[in-house]
């Protein structure tokens, strides 16, 4: 979509005006006169989330062992209270969602599930610009199941360093390969990938095909009854704003309900027979089959609760105004910043684009740095990539105004200069 923007802070502020979002950002905590732009890695705690982990805690101080009872059940089921607010967000039906464990856990357990080599399929392909866990998660497996990694990952080359070419997917799905893991949008770039059509593709050739969700759920709306995934994962911290470490989700698609699941637990069993303490695994009949260890309620509470405004303002509306202040981001960028070395690595199409921008810039661990000392929180990630995401729900078209104009000031008065080079280990 092409876009009409204007320079001046009056017309940041008039698109504020205009933005049907702008009052939503009150449902979160912010720190007085601080900009927040790292929502893609952590996202700021809603009011909403932090009244229901309060709630959850104050049944547990009052019923003790009863709070499995209370409320006809919710919390003893309380995967599936909250898969009915997570489904919407990928047009999934509520039984093929779960919520549990962390992103990490819940890829052993798809590939567990689904990765059955044979002596003419058993190979994995991956990309190699995804999250590391990503990768450490299926190697492992491959080790468990008696494989040389080397000779059964196939790793899908970037041909400039910051996207993936899905032709190149494509052209790597051969007889062999058995299973594919693809994030839906790169970490680094914001690259959105086409998951509709290297889902068909692989499926066209017989191939298992999953998908890791960390950095659109919750910015990026999906459809997976037209996407049609064997499985995806994801993490809550991000976009979905419930916590460092919130429990995470799972979508397994129901034309696998039934198969065995790779991992087996106690909540995973039947709830009928689950009290029977029987050492034979009564498999639950849909995506609840996968369920591990007893749920992590006070850890889950706060993604119930920040659930709520994604279900009041709906997807398109989230999805709109990040697409539009992402472009009013580069926009910017463009015209204020470019002259003092700022590129752009991520894709600029629409459709190509996820939630946040990946700006490169020769000096940019230390401009981040320096950004933080200027009270805007961004991210960095190497080599030379400050994330910037301007989240929907809770970032202001003025916000990102202030966060080029503070970037001008940096550069401009090389700011970045004072600090080290020298890395932290969060940043």
């Amino acid at each position: 979509m092409s876009y009409e923007f204007m320079a001046g802070l009056d017309f940041a502020q008039e698109l504020d005006r205009l933005d049907e979002l702008h009052d939503i950002r009150d449902y979160f905590y912010h720190n007085e006169g601080e900009i927040y732009m790292d929502g893609n890695s952590l996202g700021l705690s809603s009011k909403d989330a932090e009244a229901a982990l309060l709630d959850a805690f104050k049944v547990w101080k009052r019923e003790a062992i009863k709070i499995w009872g209370t409320e006809n059940g919710r919390y003893f089921n309380y995967s599936k209270s909250i898969a009915e607010k997570l489904a919407p967000l990928i047009k999934a039906d509520a039984n093929e969602v779960i919520v549990m464990g962390s992103i990490t856990t819940n890829i052993h357990q798809a590939i567990a599930t689904f990765y059955s080599p044979t002596d003419t399929m058993y190979k994995i392909i991956v990309d190699e610009l995804n999250f590391p866990t990503d990768i450490y998660a299926i190697k492992s497996i491959i080790e468990l199941k008696g494989y040389k990694v080397d000779d059964v990952l196939v790793t899908i080359k970037s041909r400039d360093g910051r996207t993936i070419s899905e032709e190149d997917v494509i052209s790597e799905m051969r007889e062999d390969v058995a299973l594919i893991l693809l994030p839906s949008v790169l970490y680094r770039s914001s690259q959105l990938l086409d998951m509709e059509r290297l889902t068909k593709e692989a499926h066209n050739r017989g191939i298992i095909i999953g998908w890791d969700l960390a950095h659109s759920i919750g910015a990026v709306p999906h459809d997976f009854k037209k996407i049609d995934p064997d499985f995806a994962v994801w993490c809550s911290y991000k976009y979905l704003n419930a916590g460092p470490g919130a429990t995470a989700g799972m979508y397994i698609n129901r034309k696998y309900f039934g198969k065995s699941a790779g991992l087996k637990g106690w909540f995973g069993n039947k709830d009928e027979s689950q009290f029977a303490m029987s050492h034979e695994f009564d498999q639950d009949r849909d995506a609840n089959g996968w369920l591990l260890g007893t749920h992590n309620i006070l850890a889950m509470a706060p993604l119930d609760g920040a659930l709520n405004i994604f279900n009041e303002v709906g997807m398109k509306s989230v999805r709109n105004k990040s697409l539009h202040i992402t472009a009013y981001l580069m926009y910017l960028v463009d015209s204020k910043l470019s002259k003092y070395g700022f590129t752009i690595g991520n894709p600029r199409e629409d459709h190509r684009r996820g939630g946040h921008v990946c700006l490169e810039h020769d000096e940019a661990y230390r401009i981040s740095i320096a950004l933080r000392d200027n009270n805007v929180i961004p991210d960095y990630r190497e080599p030379n990539v400050i994330r910037l995401a301007p989240v929907a729900l809770y970032v202001s078209y003025e916000d990102v105004y202030s966060v080029v104009e503070i970037l001008e000031k940096i550069v401009k008065n090389k700011e970045y200069e004072k600090y080290s080079l020298n890395r932290v280990t969060v940043l």
